[in-house]
């Protein structure tokens, strides 16, 4: 009996290509409620997230409030719909400045060596042995409250991932040699590092990216779940499903099943984007290779 590996390699590249695929849908429908949703709640079609003396509390779901409403009277289905666009907003905000941060610091570790990297690689390697929820946990207390405080905790703790991915590809394209012959020619570190080194050494980092940004929704939602995510004020799945907590028990299942269903679904999405390119980034590999 033989394997055909030419039609292995179709079919994972075809699944890769379809969960790709339905990633990108999936945070496509999120980017759209997120910019859809504070103009519809603009122009009045849609209530205020924060909005709900006039309401019944814990009512279930109905025309009137499509996904019932919480112990204040707030829509839940708004409240749902406004907390995408503040963990996207969040999420986008860590992983970027995560990126800026890590990967200049992966790419000058990796081409200049010596005690300028043995101590980055000691700060680095700290920071990522520590649990990713632990360490957010501590950075948000000592930061406060708010979204750019949530995303500098976040950022901390991906800073490390790219850091490492980055170095140890940078210190392997650095013994090419094309990079000793621009080197030979009196090219600096810096013309080396942005002309060679980045376009070599940054194909990793969407993967990574979209594999962080998915692992980031969870850690706001824990944050949001034990009170150091984001204020009060702002709509955020892990607080609604924190307040959700002392009424499922009672049967008020709506006010827990929305954000976390919508939580779901988002990692989900970004899950299935960032397999998608990591399979393609392999496919890449292997056929330059």
């Amino acid at each position: 009996m033989s394997f055909d590996l030419s039609s292995l390699r179709l079919s994972r590249v075809t699944l890769s290509t379809r969960m790709a695929r339905w990633g990108m849908v999936i945070v496509a429908i999120y980017l759209l409620v997120a910019l859809i949703t504070p103009l519809l709640v603009m122009v009045g079609v849609l209530p205020e997230a924060n909005a709900g003396l006039d309401n019944p509390i814990y009512a279930p779901p109905s025309w009137g409030h499509w996904c019932g409403t919480d112990r204040l009277g707030r829509d839940v289905c708004v409240r749902t719909m406004e907390g995408s666009g503040v963990a996207l907003q969040v999420v986008l905000l860590a992983v970027t400045l995560a990126v800026l941060v890590g990967v200049p610091l992966g790419m000058m570790s990796g081409y200049l060596g010596g005690a300028f990297d043995r101590m980055l690689v000691l700060v680095m390697d700290t920071l990522y042995t520590l649990p990713v929820l632990l360490l957010s946990v501590v950075l948000a207390f000592l930061l406060g409250r708010g979204i750019p405080n949530a995303a500098a905790a976040l950022c901390v703790v991906y800073v490390p991932q790219y850091f490492r991915v980055v170095r140890n590809q940078t210190a392997q394209v650095k013994a090419e040699l094309f990079v000793e012959a621009a080197r030979s020619l009196g090219a600096g570190p810096i013309w080396i590092l942005r002309k060679y080194l980045l376009r070599n050494v940054i194909t990793s980092v969407p993967v990574l990216l979209t594999m962080n940004a998915a692992d980031a929704v969870l850690v706001l939602g824990g944050l949001g779940f034990l009170g150091l995510g984001l204020p009060e004020t702002v709509p955020e799945w892990g607080s609604d499903l924190n307040m959700a907590l002392a009424a499922v028990p009672t049967g008020i299942w709506w006010t827990a099943l929305y954000p976390g269903l919508a939580m779901f679904v988002l990692v989900l999405g970004l899950s299935f984007l960032g397999e998608g390119l990591e399979a393609w980034v392999s496919g890449l590999d292997e056929s330059t290779a």
